[in-house]
């Protein structure tokens, strides 16, 4: 049996230590790993008429190569956000560029590579759009086993994908470090996280942190509404400030989503910007002065904390045991606390997003939860 994994999209803390235990498993079991560096690039890049450089983009992993990589996040195959069905010819290796402006679909391509490396199951680690290619494959007849990650949490199929855990706590972290200088300068506080269609990492951060209000993705808001709520906030703090969370997705109620930049080729434009948006609104509209801090890629930068190790490692082993049972086109999950597998194709069944209804209350823009019986850990 010879395996192949690869991760793609964001990079988020547990990646490491999902492709040390898959290797470490499939060597036990005296499979042949390899690794595809960046993502679906790496089988772009692999050159079928030049073999002499293709180890740089697929590489034999042995015990010694994963020993220590689960001490540190990222993740040590590198990533990238590549859709070898939706490619521009200028980003194509040269090999593979003809006179054409055109996009490509080099699937065919990718399909040789598989075939000629001798891959009898691949297993790529991503989000929904990583893994959306994942299920191509698998309706081109290749055995594919998917690992869903992503800071986000929002792959439909499954409660929860590593990285979400350790960039809520991340982001919990900071919002309490920041209130050092909000209190001190008794300022109101704006904190933009993470999250392009779901709210959960400001939803959920801001319930354990015990922000004064919430934007999330999937409300719009009010400003006027926003600035009365966070200015009777400030003024109810006998430490003089107030904060808020913004997920990077979200927007005012007459107004759109802050994209910039060119879209990748999976569809999507750049997010960000809109906590410097809501501060600078609120300041003009309150006349208080505002701390922005945007967190961004600290949400998902450094090790990854206890759960993302446990999930990490534990979706690593049901994707081996999907191997070992021939099984393929299926993607590890987590529904109601309980490990599991779906197909595949549940991705495009639907979009995962916050759990507004139970979790929200969207006229005051805040957390509201109080029927936790019987949902999974994260409430997702």
């Amino acid at each position: 049996m010879r395996l192949a994994v690869l991760t793609g999209g964001g990079d988020v803390p547990g990646l490491n230590s999902s492709i040390k235990a898959i290797v470490s498993r499939a060597i036990d079991n005296g499979y042949e790993v390899f690794g595809v560096r960046r993502g679906w690039m790496g089988l772009v890049e692999y050159n079928l008429d030049n073999p002499e450089k293709n180890d740089t983009w697929v590489t034999p992993l042995n015990r010694e190569a994963v020993r220590r990589v689960d001490r540190s996040g990222g993740t040590f195959l590198h990533t990238s956000r590549t859709n070898p069905s939706n490619m521009k010819n200028k980003d194509l290796p040269e090999f593979l560029r003809d006179s054409s402006d055109s996009v490509r679909d080099v699937t065919p391509h990718v399909l040789k590579v598989i075939s000629k490396l001798g891959i009898d199951c691949l297993i790529p680690i991503g989000g929904d759009d990583t893994l959306s290619y994942g299920e191509r494959l698998s309706r081109e007849g290749i055995r594919v086993v998917g690992i869903p990650k992503t800071m986000d949490n929002d792959v439909y199929g499954t409660d929860y994908c590593i990285g979400f855990s350790t960039a809520v706590t991340r982001s919990v972290e900071f919002i309490h470090a920041l209130r050092t200088s909000a209190g001190s300068h008794e300022r109101i506080a704006v904190v933009e996280l993470f999250g392009r269609n779901s709210g959960e990492t400001s939803l959920i951060a801001a319930y354990l942190a015990g922000v004064d209000r919430a934007l999330i993705s999937e409300v719009p808001f009010d400003f006027e509404k926003l600035a009365a709520f966070i200015v009777d906030d400030k003024n109810n703090n006998p430490s003089n400030y107030a904060m808020l969370t913004v997920s990077e997705g979200a927007h005012p109620i007459e107004g759109q989503v802050m994209e910039s930049g060119q879209e990748d080729a999976y569809g999507h434009r750049k997010l960000g910007g809109i906590g410097q948006y809501v501060g600078d609104t609120l300041k003009q509209l309150t006349g208080q002065n505002i701390i922005y801090q945007q967190l961004g890629y600290l949400m998902r930068s450094g090790a990854p904390d206890s759960l993302d190790l446990m999930v990490a490692a534990n979706f690593a082993h049901v994707a081996m045991s999907l191997v070992e049972r021939g099984e393929s086109g299926r993607l590890v999950c987590l529904q109601r606390g309980v490990y599991s597998d779906v197909p595949i194709a549940t991705l495009s069944q639907g979009k995962k997003r916050a759990n507004v209804a139970e979790l929200y209350d969207t006229d005051i823009y805040r957390p509201r939860i109080r029927h936790v019986l019987g949902m999974p850990m994260f409430l997702t």
